[in-house]
């Protein structure tokens, strides 16, 4: 008999899932608990194991294709008795089973999109048919409903299996509760359901053509957000490094001693948390469904590099508590994870202020996207001997640009260019630095 296996509830807020990968074709006989298909969310990376044994009847959903929750995935000859109502086995079982009957379960192997370990959770399968304790809508239809200040609980859906669709929230907004500002509702409105004409590339010569999925995919889709969410402006400063060389090539025979090798970046990250001290609303978000200003006080760095697989954000937590030494241990662990795929959740997310650097080819200047949702981002770039001017000679320094984005709408310029004013005098007189480490 055909089992239905609808696609299970992932994780909290997930409506959706991007399948990156088949591990089975049509006619493959799988047996229970063997990895089936790689889907994508917003949130994770799974692989999905097959909740039956059998035989594969039927994909519904192609590599590359989005799968909402609760739509049947892939149907599964399991070559059980047919139910008398000719209702699937998994309905029929449902069916027979008593009132406090826990919820099926199956495992899944979770990991996040930069190739990381596998870790075993549990999740429960979804029933379609059955009530659901939370609203079921896209990203884009709850991003919609905080821009027009639509509570998803009070929408009635129209949309399969319950869920609100963006059409719901706006006749809404419309007909439901009044708002006092009428003219920004329609422009919001107008906005939301005139969505770009996707642009079609002729082919003019010889070619190759990728699909558009997965973690590139991904990429893509939070830089496009940042940009089009962020009001971005870039102030720019360069900085005298020369002292700080010094410092780093007198400490870096101690730094060995202790298995450590140090780079600049730890001293950066020091100088960062300090100006975030001081300049605070860099270190915050915008909470858009209650329309607050979030100041986070608590410093968790982002340190933004290129993966095996695309860029990706590795996350120092607590990074005003920690040395030199320690900031060093932990890029240099956070580091070594993500290439070989042993990075946790908790490495790559959380991040409240964000550091890019690409090291010695950092270039001269870059005009850094912001990573959504925090409020600014650091470019570091590359170290150089350039002549400068000193007390009226012409002296070779060390010389580095720092360039940093920053979201408009919640920090004016001056706060950038003061916080990387404070930034640029604890990089040239890192004995100003010590004393203002905790």
């Amino acid at each position: 008999m055909a089992f239905e296996f609808h696609l299970p509830d992932i994780g909290e807020g997930v409506v959706e899932g991007e399948i990156v990968s088949w591990k089975v074709a049509v006619g493959d006989v799988v047996k229970l608990d063997q990895p089936i298909v790689e889907i994508m969310t917003d949130k994770a990376t799974v692989e999905i194991p097959s909740p039956r044994a059998g035989r594969i009847a039927a994909i519904n959903y192609g590599e590359g294709q989005i799968c909402p929750v609760g739509q049947v995935l892939l149907v599964i000859d399991d070559g059980a008795a047919a139910a008398g109502n000719g209702h699937s086995t998994a309905h029929a079982a449902s069916s027979q089973a008593p009132a406090h009957s826990p919820a099926p379960q199956l495992q899944l192997a979770a990991h996040l999109p930069e190739s990381l370990p596998s870790t075993r959770a549990r999740i429960d399968v979804i029933d379609a048919s059955a009530p659901r304790g939370r609203v079921l809508a896209t990203p884009a239809t709850r991003r919609l409903a905080r821009q027009l200040g639509v509570e998803l609980t009070r929408v009635r859906p129209s949309g399969k299996h319950g869920r609100v669709t963006t059409g719901d929230v706006k006749e809404y907004a419309s007909v439901g509760e009044t708002t006092t500002i009428p003219v920004v509702r329609e422009s919001v409105i107008l906005s939301a359901t005139k969505a770009p004409t996707p642009v079609a590339i002729a082919k003019g010569g010889d070619e190759e053509r990728i699909p558009l999925r997965g973690m590139r995919k991904r990429i893509a889709e939070s830089m496009t957000r940042s940009v089009q969410t962020a009001a971005h402006f870039t102030y720019v400063e360069e900085i005298d490094m020369t002292e700080l060389v010094a410092v780093r090539e007198r400490a870096r025979a101690r730094a060995a001693e202790r298995g450590v090798k140090l780079n600049y970046l730890p001293f950066i990250m020091k100088a960062v948390v300090s100006g975030l001290k001081k300049w605070p609303m860099l270190n915050a978000s915008l909470d858009e469904s209650t329309q607050e200003i979030v100041r986070k006080k608590y410093y968790h760095l982002g340190i933004a590099a290129q993966g095996p697989q695309g860029l990706v954000v590795t996350v120092v937590r607590d990074s005003d508590k920690r040395s030199i030494f320690d900031l060093s241990r932990e890029i240099d662990r956070l580091g070594e994870a993500v290439r070989t795929g042993t990075a946790t959740r908790e490495d790559l997310t959380g991040s409240t202020f964000t550091i890019s650097s690409l090291g010695k080819l950092g270039g001269v200047l870059a005009t850094p996207i912001i990573n959504f949702p925090e409020v600014a981002i650091v470019g570091v770039h590359k170290i150089e001997e350039k002549p400068a001017v000193r007390n009226g000679q012409i002296v070779i320094r060390h010389l580095m640009n720092l360039s940093i984005s920053v979201d408009h709408r919640l920090a004016d310029g001056w706060d950038g260019a003061m916080f990387l004013q404070d930034v640029k005098a604890l990089l040239e007189d890192p004995t100003t630095m010590f004393m203002e480490m905790v």
